[in-house]
């Protein structure tokens, strides 16, 4: 399926879109916009302008102002821009009516999340997952590929044979997605008796927003060679290793990165690679502290844990990266490094009287004792659970 993927090996000049509304301020805005980039930048683009405007709502025609969109097409047509990247997903009317507008490739989050997740995808499990997101995304936006039909003079005669095309094109993806569904099941069924054949060992997930360290971490505790790249999205495939702290064994499973405004299809489709959450004793929820905004990630990883099932299980919140924290406003204040580290964990502590809280550095092993011995007091109630009678094994 190539229509919607974006993956080229040159680099394409890219415009990115986005507007401020009422839901969201202006910084905000800003830094959605700016995750945007670092999506374009992991898919293979190079931003050259980045188009904001306020408004109360997405022009349901064009999503931007009449004037906005002049502005932008101008910019296109003036510096050569190969995509033009919109913040939101477009409706099928929006996406159409763009096109029409700009002599370039359109994209929206949605569609370029898509293409990142086809980029990434190593094993057939994963391949399989993408593109059955890819097609639902495809659906409702056939009528687009048919807009040449339009410039024909004389109608008679080219509407029915067009119409023919759709509606073939529509039946052959919808049994496309049947078959991958299909598909998709039978591995489900593989993965579960994958999982139900490694007994009753406990078993932890790491969960957080894309690119916070999961598998820098996973590596660090397995002492194995997990892909970790500092790009959105680098680990698609779930990959499970089995830990011993002290004397404690368990499995670690390392799963997708979550981000906002994450595409239901691929929600639905990676509902197989999630059930390794859903599935798991414990959960470790590693967060980005030194991202400007990781309150927000935190609370987007948590809202899609809430909507998997996932949420209501014991959780240790890992705070990664303290080596990047920079507090430059706080320390005109006279308080050192230090204090004000120790303030952000008496906060958080307090925030979260029912999680346990780690503040490491995964790169630099800063503080990983402490969280083995978290993470080994947390795995240990479970086994006098589970095991009640292995008094030798704490």
């Amino acid at each position: 399926m190539e229509t919607y993927l974006t993956g080229e090996e040159n680099i394409e000049k890219a415009v990115l879109v986005g507007v401020i509304t009422d839901d969201q301020s202006e910084e905000q805005a800003k830094e959605y916009i700016e995750e945007l980039e670092f999506l374009a930048q992991t898919a293979g683009a190079e931003t050259h302008q980045k188009f904001l405007q306020r408004l109360h709502q997405p022009n349901p025609k064009t999503f931007l102002g009449s004037g906005k969109i002049d502005e932008v097409k101008e910019y296109v047509e003036e510096h050569e821009i190969d995509v033009v990247i919109f913040d939101d997903e477009l409706s099928p009317s929006q996406l159409r009516n763009v096109e029409r507008l700009f002599n370039c490739k359109i994209l929206d989050r949605n569609n370029l999340i898509l293409d990142i997740f086809a980029k990434r995808a190593q094993t057939s499990h994963a391949k399989t997952q993408v593109e059955l997101a890819q097609y639902q995304y495809l659906l409702p936006r056939l009528t687009r590929m048919w807009t040449h039909l339009d410039r024909v003079k004389g109608g008679i005669g080219m509407r029915g044979p067009g119409e023919t095309q759709i509606e073939t094109d529509r039946r052959i993806i919808k049994q496309k997605i049947a078959l991958l569904k299909s598909k998709l099941e039978k591995i489900d069924k593989q993965k579960s008796v994958q999982r139900g054949n490694r007994g009753q060992l406990v078993r932890a997930a790491l969960v957080g927003y894309t690119n916070v360290g999961k598998s820098t971490l996973m590596n660090l505790l397995s002492k194995s060679d997990v892909f970790a790249e500092d790009k959105l999205f680098a680990t698609l495939d779930t990959t499970v290793r089995k830990i011993v702290i002290q004397n404690l064994p368990f499995l670690l499973s390392d799963t997708v990165g979550f981000i906002r405004k994450l595409p239901h299809q691929l929600v639905e489709s990676f509902k197989s690679t999630l059930d390794e959450v859903r599935e798991s004793d414990v959960l470790i929820h590693v967060v980005d502290v030194s991202h400007s905004n990781f309150e927000d990630q935190f609370n987007v990883v948590n809202e899609t844990l809430a909507e998997i099932d996932g949420v209501e299980k014991p959780t240790i919140v890992v705070f990664n990266k303290i080596d990047q924290i920079d507090f430059p406003d706080s320390l005109d204040e006279g308080k050192t490094k230090a204090q004000l580290m120790e303030e952000l964990k008496q906060s958080w502590m307090s925030k979260l009287n029912n999680k346990k809280v780690v503040f490491i550095s995964a790169q630099k092993k800063i503080n990983i004792e402490e969280l083995k011995d978290v993470l080994y007091e947390e795995i240990k109630e479970i086994f006098k659970v589970r095991y009640p009678y292995h008094n030798f094994l704490y």
